[in-house]
């Protein structure tokens, strides 16, 4: 019997690390945008993951992280080790179809999500039209919704309260677990006293006195030459 992948939820923990949600990503992408190069061999995968554009926060990982995150991806059924007949060295699949099911640009979207963030409707359909072909912008909202909120098994994102200062609500990806931005309010700022040495307090005392008596000289020198 298969094992039962969790579904993201409120209440559900992460399924993803952010690593693990990078090596993901990168996947989908490489497999929609250069399918002549896919599956990724682990030094292009890593590369990948490092990759300059079209990923925020940018990393810096090393090939043994990769691994490590790929043999977790490989236990939750979400990638595969292929080893095909002219496959040389060992190539890395995403199989994110195969615990959820879903369209090619439902897909996409999810994968940029994975990549870059929460990002608003707009900038999340342009982002992704390099992956797959999205639908008009009039229809978008409604293929998110269908494809990727009101799903059976549970919504794969979800649309952030809108911030302070942003035009636009926000849409974020929930295989990392609830986004930070939609967990409520900030934690006040953090409040710090630091306590003086006694002789310090004694000494900062001494000098406002100091000041406080240099000033009012000041203002009688001032007052004895008519200023």
């Amino acid at each position: 019997m298969d094992p039962v992948i969790p579904t993201p939820s409120d209440s559900s923990p992460a399924i993803l690390s952010a690593l693990e949600a990078r090596v993901l990503g990168c996947l989908i992408e490489k497999e929609l945008t250069t399918p002549d190069v896919y599956p990724l061999t682990l030094n292009a995968l890593v590369n990948a993951c490092n990759q300059k554009s079209n990923r925020d926060p940018m990393m810096e990982v090393t090939a043994r992280e990769v691994e490590a995150a790929l043999e977790q991806l490989r236990l939750k059924h979400l990638a595969i080790l292929f080893s095909g007949a002219d496959a040389r060295v060992p190539k890395f699949k995403q199989k994110l179809d195969a615990v959820y099911p879903m369209a090619t640009a439902a897909r996409a979207l999810l994968g940029e999500l994975l990549l870059r963030g929460p990002q608003t409707l707009a900038g999340l359909r342009a982002n992704s039209e390099r992956m797959a072909a999205m639908p008009p912008a009039e229809e978008f909202e409604a293929m998110v919704n269908a494809d990727l909120v009101q799903r059976p098994s549970g919504a794969l994102v979800r649309q952030l309260p809108r911030q302070p200062g942003q035009k636009e609500a926000r849409w974020a990806q929930l295989l990392t677990g609830e986004p930070v931005a939609a967990a409520g309010a900030p934690p006040e700022p953090l409040k710090v006293t630091v306590a003086l040495p006694t002789q310090v307090e004694q000494r900062l005392a001494a000098l406002e006195a100091e000041v406080v008596h240099l000033r009012a000289e000041l203002a009688r020198l001032k007052q004895s030459l008519g200023e």
